[in-house]
């Protein structure tokens, strides 16, 4: 028989889109289900961007543009991240124009990346992470990150983790799926660490505007001597609700991103210029802004409301705590003693909610379920009730109690 490739051996299929292809067979079959699986914003893209992207179309932006994304987008980005993270990008040649955040972490791995080199990752972590690395034929070691430790590695795991084969580690706060955001006095630490060791530190910064009470992430590649090993990842995705308009980037040294243009020219030739004339005016509208900033707001009632929800509920085999950042709850369901993905076939069988099992982002996941928060406050409550209420019947039936 003839031979496939045999690294995807050892990749499996992102759960979170599994799940939703299974929610989407469940409903096209007459099944009502509370989609809270998916982190795809709810929210329409604010009309303005979307008026941009009509009028480029219009005026026939509608051919191949410059490989490196047009310098008006470039120099957004790099405008962007000097405000908001502190740290200058020349927009001509350490900016990069990806096709989503996936692709820019792609391109960044092909860029630094030779067979075998080792990339440590903290586990649980975004399944997407892991598997990149093995696809492209990298090894990935796990760094734990338990959720005794607030989801963060202790820093003695990261040089536990060390060996002469580690070439790059991989950060993501606030955290797909714990919502967890690391302490400034942590990431400098770690800033040292990487510096003491030569790392490349990949940071993937999606969720760097959605935060709660207050919090402030800091940008790895702000602190001390780490500018010219640290490699951002973002898009507009999350923070502006341009889930497919599927645009990013991907801010690094030349070097680096002399390496990812290569990547990209050979993956994509290049992003669709109207959606990067979208992409400028999204990242420097005021109007825009007010309206990433209702949306986050937006998110912080509904974090609100499930935190009341389980106030109000009692005692129950669910634990949750307030995530710090993105648009996620971690929950913690270890009581039941089933596995993630026993409680979320359960669950959606059940009790007809969608969640994703915690296992899907590492083994220290096992036990723990995620839920998002980017859906309607109606779903949100309807979905969490009916959760604590299988979880509370589950729990009494393992007891024996009948009820």
């Amino acid at each position: 028989m003839t031979s496939l490739n045999s690294q995807f051996e050892h990749i499996r299929q992102s759960a979170t889109i599994a799940l939703a292809d299974r929610v989407i067979g469940l409903r096209a079959q007459g099944r009502k289900i509370i989609g809270l699986q998916t982190g795809d914003p709810d929210f329409a893209t604010p009309a303005a961007i979307v008026d941009v992207a009509l009028r480029a179309i219009q005026d026939g932006d509608t051919h191949y543009g410059p490989s490196r994304g047009t310098l008006e987008l470039r120099r957004a980005v790099a405008a962007k991240i000097a405000v908001s993270d502190g740290v200058q990008y020349d927009p001509e040649r350490e900016i990069l124009v990806t096709h989503g955040s996936i692709h820019a972490y792609y391109c960044a791995v092909q860029s630094i990346l030779n067979p075998g080199d080792e990339v440590l990752i903290p586990d649980p972590s975004w399944a997407t992470h892991a598997n990149m690395v093995k696809m492209l034929r990298g090894n990935v070691v796990r760094v734990p990150a338990p959720a005794e430790n607030g989801f963060v590695p202790p820093l003695e795991a990261w040089e536990r983790a060390l060996t002469p084969r580690t070439r790059a580690i991989v950060v993501n706060w606030p955290s797909n799926p714990t919502g967890v955001i690391a302490p400034r006095e942590y990431l400098i630490e770690l800033a040292r660490f990487a510096l003491q060791h030569d790392l490349w530190v990949l940071s993937d910064e999606v969720y760097q505007s959605l935060v709660y009470d207050d919090a402030e992430p800091t940008c790895i590649g702000s602190l001390p001597g780490l500018r010219d090993h640290a490699i951002l990842l973002n898009s507009l995705s999350k923070t502006y609700a341009m889930t497919g308009w599927r645009v990013g980037y991907l801010a690094a040294p030349e070097r680096v991103i002399d390496n990812a243009l290569k990547a990209s020219q050979n993956s994509i030739t290049c992003v669709t210029p109207f959606i990067q004339k979208a992409a400028a005016f999204a990242l420097t509208d005021a109007g825009v802004r007010e309206d990433v900033e209702e949306m986050r707001q937006a998110y912080a009632r509904r974090r609100e409301l499930v935190l009341r929800l389980a106030r109000e509920h009692g005692p129950s085999p669910v634990k949750i705590s307030a995530p710090h950042g993105a648009f996620y709850f971690f929950m913690d369901m270890r009581a039941l003693g089933l596995s993630s993905l026993e409680i979320c076939e359960s669950l959606l069988d059940e009790a007809s909610v969608g969640l994703v099992p915690g296992s899907a982002f590492g083994t220290q996941g096992e036990g723990f379920v995620r839920m998002t928060i980017a859906a309607s406050e109606a779903d949100i409550e309807a979905g969490f009730k009916a959760i604590l209420a299988w979880a509370d019947k589950t729990a009494n039936n393992e007891k024996g109690v009948v009820g």
